[in-house]
């Protein structure tokens, strides 16, 4: 096997251009990595892993023109073969919490030591979950606590989804009628299956009428 074939190939994404030179020389300067592009949003980062098809895709999760969350979902709707590696600086459960849901391997936070990033890209690879520890807590506590992320409010948008959610309609028929796209819609119930503390539509609807948010 030559060196390439036994290198993992990387996707970074990322808004900010320094960030990406960062990483980039980085890896490059590393055996056993190769960056094949990088991607300044997520719009990009879904067309550019069609082409590339990385094994890992070191993803950001606030960038304008497309954010981490939605990319992830439509990767995981197209059956990307990448495994996503969010690298971010938020650890909040806003963040946390939806990324993990909509399919990454792993979540790392921007000032994790080089070492830890070069063995979590190892680690995605090979398919098995990173987590930096301050979100390890997080997931561990709002696993076992699923009301301590259930009280907080649903955004208007969250309640116009759950409200179709509750008349039957499907992911594909709330897009059209709210003019979002898919992927968006499945970030939406992601968001509110979080804030509701449960894991699936039915379980939202029965909690939404049990706390008179439907109704």
């Amino acid at each position: 096997m030559s060196s390439d074939e036994a290198s993992i190939s990387l996707l970074i994404v990322d808004d900010h251009p320094v960030v990406r030179d960062g990483l980039r020389g980085m890896f490059e300067s590393a055996p056993g990595f190769r960056v094949l592009g990088e991607a300044a949003d997520g719009v990009e980062a879904v067309e550019k892993a069609a082409v590339l098809d990385p094994d890992v895709i070191l993803m950001d999760l606030r960038m304008p023109g497309g954010g981490g969350v939605d990319a992830i979902a439509e990767l995981t709707r197209r059956g990307a073969r990448a495994k996503v590696l969010v690298l971010t600086t938020y650890d909040t459960d806003t963040d946390t919490l939806p990324a993990i849901e909509a399919g990454a391997t792993g979540y790392l936070l921007k000032d994790a030591p080089r070492d830890d990033l070069f063995s979590a890209v190892r680690a995605a690879a090979e398919g098995r979950t990173v987590l930096s520890p301050a979100v390890a807590t997080r997931l561990v506590s709002a696993v076992r606590t699923p009301g301590a992320t259930g009280n907080e409010p649903l955004s208007a948008r969250e309640r116009e989804v759950l409200a179709l959610v509750a008349k039957g309609t499907s992911n594909r028929e709330i897009a059209r009628e709210l003019f979002i796209s898919e992927a968006t819609v499945k970030t939406h119930l992601t968001h509110l299956y979080a804030k509701l503390g449960v894991k699936d539509r039915a379980a939202a609807v029965a909690t939404a009428y049990q706390r008179g948010i439907l109704g």
